[in-house]
Protein backbone atom coordinates (compact mmCIF):
# COMPACT_ATOMS: atom_id res chain seq x y z
CA UNK A 1 0.00 0.00 0.00
CA UNK A 2 1.36 3.44 -0.75
CA UNK A 3 2.30 6.12 1.72
CA UNK A 4 -0.71 8.42 2.11
CA UNK A 5 -0.95 12.16 2.69
CA UNK A 6 -3.90 14.09 4.16
CA UNK A 7 -3.35 16.65 1.39
CA UNK A 8 -3.91 14.27 -1.52
CA UNK A 9 -5.38 11.07 -0.07
CA UNK A 10 -8.02 12.22 2.44
CA UNK A 11 -10.76 9.90 1.14
CA UNK A 12 -8.46 6.85 1.20
CA UNK A 13 -7.22 7.70 4.69
CA UNK A 14 -10.80 8.14 5.87
CA UNK A 15 -11.81 4.74 4.47
CA UNK A 16 -8.82 2.98 5.99
CA UNK A 17 -9.41 4.59 9.39
CA UNK A 18 -13.05 3.47 9.29
CA UNK A 19 -11.92 -0.09 8.49
CA UNK A 20 -9.86 -0.17 11.70
CA UNK A 21 -6.41 -0.52 10.20
CA UNK A 22 -3.42 0.27 12.35
CA UNK A 23 -2.33 3.85 11.66
CA UNK A 24 1.42 4.45 11.42
CA UNK A 25 1.95 8.18 10.98
CA UNK A 26 5.18 10.08 10.55
CA UNK A 27 4.92 13.63 11.86
CA UNK A 28 7.43 15.68 9.95
CA UNK A 29 8.24 19.10 8.54
CA UNK A 30 9.14 19.92 4.95
CA UNK A 31 12.00 22.17 6.08
CA UNK A 32 13.63 19.25 7.97
CA UNK A 33 16.36 17.60 5.91
CA UNK A 34 16.18 14.42 8.00
CA UNK A 35 12.44 14.15 7.31
CA UNK A 36 12.92 14.67 3.59
CA UNK A 37 15.50 11.87 3.53
CA UNK A 38 13.36 9.60 5.71
CA UNK A 39 10.33 9.89 3.44
CA UNK A 40 11.79 7.36 0.95
CA UNK A 41 12.39 4.86 3.77
CA UNK A 42 8.89 5.43 5.19
CA UNK A 43 7.39 4.92 1.72
CA UNK A 44 9.21 1.58 1.43
CA UNK A 45 7.89 0.57 4.86
CA UNK A 46 4.34 1.36 3.72
CA UNK A 47 4.79 -0.92 0.72
CA UNK A 48 6.12 -3.76 2.93
CA UNK A 49 3.24 -3.47 5.42
CA UNK A 50 -0.03 -3.26 3.47
CA UNK A 51 -1.91 -4.37 6.59
CA UNK A 52 -1.17 -0.94 8.11
CA UNK A 53 -2.14 2.55 7.01
CA UNK A 54 1.00 4.68 6.66
CA UNK A 55 0.50 8.45 6.64
CA UNK A 56 2.88 11.36 6.20
CA UNK A 57 1.65 14.40 8.14
CA UNK A 58 3.47 17.73 7.84
CA UNK A 59 3.16 19.41 11.24
CA UNK A 60 3.43 22.88 9.69
CA UNK A 61 0.59 22.30 7.23
CA UNK A 62 -1.58 20.33 9.66
CA UNK A 63 -1.03 21.86 13.08
CA UNK A 64 -4.77 21.32 13.71
CA UNK A 65 -4.13 17.56 13.76
CA UNK A 66 -1.92 17.91 16.82
CA UNK A 67 -4.07 20.15 18.99
CA UNK A 68 -1.96 21.22 21.97
CA UNK A 69 0.89 18.80 21.24
CA UNK A 70 4.16 20.25 19.99
CA UNK A 71 6.44 18.12 17.87
CA UNK A 72 9.96 19.27 18.65
CA UNK A 73 12.02 16.34 17.36
CA UNK A 74 11.85 14.90 13.87
CA UNK A 75 10.81 12.44 12.75
CA UNK A 76 8.13 11.71 15.33
CA UNK A 77 6.09 8.55 14.95
CA UNK A 78 2.51 7.88 16.06
CA UNK A 79 1.01 4.38 16.01
CA UNK A 80 -2.72 4.19 16.68
CA UNK A 81 -5.40 1.50 16.63
CA UNK A 82 -8.90 2.83 17.04
CA UNK A 83 -8.82 5.47 19.74
CA UNK A 84 -5.76 3.93 21.40
CA UNK A 85 -2.38 5.48 20.67
CA UNK A 86 0.16 2.70 21.10
CA UNK A 87 3.30 4.74 20.45
CA UNK A 88 4.00 8.47 20.19
CA UNK A 89 7.49 9.90 20.14
CA UNK A 90 10.61 10.74 18.18
CA UNK A 91 12.40 7.88 16.42
CA UNK A 92 15.69 7.36 14.67
CA UNK A 93 15.14 7.66 10.90
CA UNK A 94 15.86 4.00 10.17
CA UNK A 95 13.49 1.37 8.80
CA UNK A 96 14.52 -1.09 11.52
CA UNK A 97 13.01 1.11 14.23
CA UNK A 98 9.53 0.93 12.70
CA UNK A 99 9.98 -2.72 11.70
CA UNK A 100 10.86 -3.58 15.31
CA UNK A 101 7.87 -1.69 16.64
CA UNK A 102 5.47 -3.38 14.20
CA UNK A 103 6.90 -6.82 15.02
CA UNK A 104 5.77 -6.48 18.65
CA UNK A 105 2.41 -7.67 19.88
CA UNK A 106 0.76 -4.26 19.86
CA UNK A 107 -2.53 -5.72 21.09
CA UNK A 108 -1.02 -5.95 24.57
CA UNK A 109 0.66 -2.53 24.48
CA UNK A 110 -0.78 -0.03 26.94
CA UNK A 111 -2.33 3.06 25.38
CA UNK A 112 -0.34 6.29 25.48
CA UNK A 113 -2.48 8.88 27.23
CA UNK A 114 -0.61 12.05 26.20
CA UNK A 115 -0.88 11.95 22.42
CA UNK A 116 -2.96 13.51 19.66
CA UNK A 117 -5.87 11.59 18.13
CA UNK A 118 -4.74 11.52 14.49
CA UNK A 119 -7.26 8.85 13.59
CA UNK A 120 -10.11 11.07 14.78
CA UNK A 121 -8.64 14.03 12.91
CA UNK A 122 -8.33 12.00 9.70
CA UNK A 123 -11.93 10.82 10.01
CA UNK A 124 -13.15 14.39 10.49
CA UNK A 125 -11.05 15.93 7.74
CA UNK A 126 -12.21 13.77 4.83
Amino acid sequence: MPLLSPDTDAATLHARMRSGQLLVACLCAEWCGTCRSYRKTFTELAERHPECCFAWVDVEDHADALGDYDVENFPTLLVQRGRDVLFFGPVLPHAGVVEGLLSRDLDVAPAVSAAPDLRGWLLESA
